[in-house]
């Protein structure tokens, strides 16, 4: 028998008994729908933070409290009391010659209202910061003016609105020149940054700036959780790597401070989320296990009904090769087709987590189809080779005997 021929009965018994054909499948169809619907996820959730990181410029340079990784956003997550402070962010501007320019960040989360509305009240993100803020984060202004570094050195109590917090306190209203309340300090809005958007669940825009002189007295604490720097041009970024550690080993010790550059974050992150993103598919792999299981048993059904057919075909010459190919086409034709369905309910399924979950990006790749469907594909062949096995055993002449 060619591999044609087995391949048409193949279809043929795939039709003969539908519903039990589907319901073998069932298996088959779940797990691969969760495998490209769970690496889906994992792929978006990539591309979003990759292009997160990347948007910062390729010439940046994060240094953080302790020993940890540092991050793009806030501080490591060390657990460690930040020894880092304003002067340090100065002295590596000053003594860095590949640096061209250091933003620290000291954050707290606080109550802000209007100062004529007491009662319209936001819970929003309190950053205070330097002059250097908006070119080293490329983050541009959409209207007013930033923090200057006149109101740092003269401790003036003036704001700049991140996007979310605008639209929160004024609307369609940019605020500025309106007086808002910071704790029990009044602040004057000089300024509305442009839109960032999100990290994941993170809004980089609910936030407020300040400058970093007034932060410190207003939040209390000298602790700079994060410093951007910036260096000269792309080419340095190694230059002021090593001269940001030089100038911060004057003044602290080792394991009071990490530095790392964006590429070697969006190395480490891109290594995370490949693990996570493997890790998603096994899991979502052991369905089509489960559904590999399910062909074996209703394959194994299948011999048994068959039995007198299989005498018959070996009566007439059919040899073990022919029994045992038709078989594992069979159990293959049935995951392979079940492995087509799958990949367009999980198609189906990302696109719908697109528009269920906000701020969620789902990515169907080529990869994840191709590694699904050959999935489904060599569970079919494995599965299929016990019951497939069995029948191409049988006796002709026992085969013909069996009620």
């Amino acid at each position: 028998m060619n591999p044609l021929e087995a391949f048409r009965i193949a279809i043929k018994e795939l039709f003969a008994n539908k519903m039990r054909s589907l319901l073998t499948m069932l298996g088959v169809i779940i797990g691969v729908a969760s495998v490209i619907t769970l690496v889906s996820i994992g792929e978006g959730v990539r591309w979003q933070i990759s292009r997160q990181i990347e948007a910062l410029g390729s010439n940046l340079v994060i240094v953080t409290p302790g020993k940890g990784t540092g991050g793009v956003s806030g501080p490591s997550f060390t657990g460690a009391i930040s020894k880092l402070r304003y002067d340090h962010a100065q002295a590596i501007e000053r003594q860095a010659g590949s640096v061209k320019n250091a933003a620290p960040l000291i954050e707290a989360g606080s109550v802000v209202s209007l100062s004529q509305k007491e009662d319209k009240k936001v819970s929003t993100l309190v950053s205070g910061t330097s002059e250097s803020y908006p070119e080293v984060r490329n983050q541009p202004l959409r209207a007013g003016d930033f923090i200057s570094r006149t109101d740092i050195h003269e401790y003036r109590y003036v704001a700049v609105l991140g996007d979310t917090v605008r639209k929160k306190m004024f609307g369609d209203g940019n605020g500025i020149g309106e007086e808002i309340r910071i704790g029990e300090e009044h602040f004057k809005v000089i300024g509305v940054m442009r839109k960032k958007g999100r990290t994941l669940t993170i809004d980089n825009d609910d936030r407020i700036f300040i400058p970093i002189t007034v932060a410190e007295e207003l939040l209390k604490t000298q602790q700079v959780s994060i410093i951007f720097v910036q260096s000269v041009n792309p080419q340095e970024v190694d230059d002021a790597v090593s001269q940001t550690r030089r100038v911060l080993n004057r003044r602290l010790q080792k394991s009071d401070f990490a530095v790392s550059e964006q590429k070697d974050i969006l190395s480490t992150f891109k290594g995370i989320m490949n693990t996570l993103t493997a890790m998603l598919g096994g899991i979502a792999g052991v369905s089509l296990l489960v559904g590999g299981i399910g062909i074996m048993n209703i394959m194994i059904v299948s011999v048994t009904e068959r039995t007198r057919e299989i005498g018959t075909r070996k009566a007439v010459g059919a040899k073990n090769r022919d029994v045992l190919l038709q078989f594992l086409l069979e159990s293959m034709v049935i995951s392979a087709v079940g492995g087509a369905l799958g990949i367009g309910l999980g198609f189906l399924g990302s696109r719908f987590l697109d528009r269920l979950v906000p701020n969620l990006k789902t990515m169907v790749s080529p990869r994840s189809i191709v590694i699904a469907f050959t999935l489904s594909l060599l569970v079919g062949l494995f599965f299929g080779i016990y019951p497939a096995h069995k029948a191409a055993r049988l006796n002709p002449i026992d085969a013909l005997r069996y009620e």
